[in-house]
């Protein structure tokens, strides 16, 4: 079922609940530039013990894009909003790339609210801010939002790939269809996110996926999380940028593990 909730700055946030209720709850935290529809292929297989929860990020998708930049403590307690709307105490979070950034701000400032947390080709800091605050203007100023769609598929998928329309087709559609203003809100949260150093404050158990080839958030980046958060474990897998949708049954392999374990 899909259906919206209405935060507390009147932001609405579209979301999506599946699977049995009364099941442990896991939320679905989507990459920048993307919906909660990255995560097709994922939640058929979680859904089957497992309630799954998923929701377009502020900006992107079905949701709200105020404008202004945001930060990642407003991403971070549109969360928890909407776990509190939906009386969801505790639950499992996986998050990818911007959603694992979400997942890391949550875990360290709304402990109480995540069991086991799943970060996926993910980073604790993205720099220089320079190449962030760029972004932000060209797209601002109007610019070509299928140029932009040719930029992120470009880093999000390796050459095999780009010339799959049936895989590749929809995330591009879904970039040249996103709110200008909600995306350069979310890179505005990218640009200044740094837990390099708080990250080790994570508690929750933590596996972190890694992309072997990920040229965004880069392996080390996952390994540095992984190497200061007590009692991480790490799983590389062989792929780019979005590990779910390029290797669907490792990522899920690899998520089944360490949540059974």
């Amino acid at each position: 079922m899909t259906t919206t909730a209405v935060l507390g700055d009147g932001t609405r946030l579209r979301y999506q609940l599946e699977g049995p209720e009364g099941a442990p709850v896991i939320v679905l935290s989507n990459s920048i530039a993307t919906t909660s529809a990255m995560w097709d292929q994922t939640v058929p297989v979680m859904a089957r013990d497992l309630r799954v929860l998923r929701y377009d990020t502020r900006g992107h998708g079905g949701s709200d894009a105020p404008a202004g930049a945001y930060s990642m403590a407003r991403l971070g307690r549109d969360v928890v909003e909407l776990l509190d709307s939906l009386e969801i105490d505790r639950a499992h979070f996986c998050g990818l790339s911007l959603g694992g950034m979400i997942g890391q701000w949550l875990a360290v400032h709304a402990p109480d609210r995540v069991d086991r947390l799943i970060l996926a080709n993910t980073s604790a800091h993205l720099g220089p801010s320079g190449q962030w605050d760029d972004r932000i203007a060209s797209l601002l100023a109007g610019e070509d939002l299928s140029d932009t769609a040719d930029r992120f598929v470009r880093n999000w998928f390796p050459t095999k790939l780009l010339a799959d329309d049936q895989i590749v087709g929809p995330f591009r559609e879904a970039i040249t269809r996103m709110s200008p203003t909600g995306l350069a809100g979310c890179l505005s949260a990218v640009r200044d996110f740094d837990m390099r150093r708080t990250v080790a404050l994570v508690e929750a158990p933590t596996l972190v996926i890694v992309g072997e080839y990920d040229a965004v958030c880069l392996p080390e980046h996952g390994e540095h999380i992984a190497r200061v958060v007590q009692g991480a474990k790490i799983a590389t897998l062989p792929v780019t940028h979005l590990s779910n949708v390029e290797a669907p049954q490792a990522f899920d392999d690899a998520v089944r593990q360490f949540l059974t374990a």
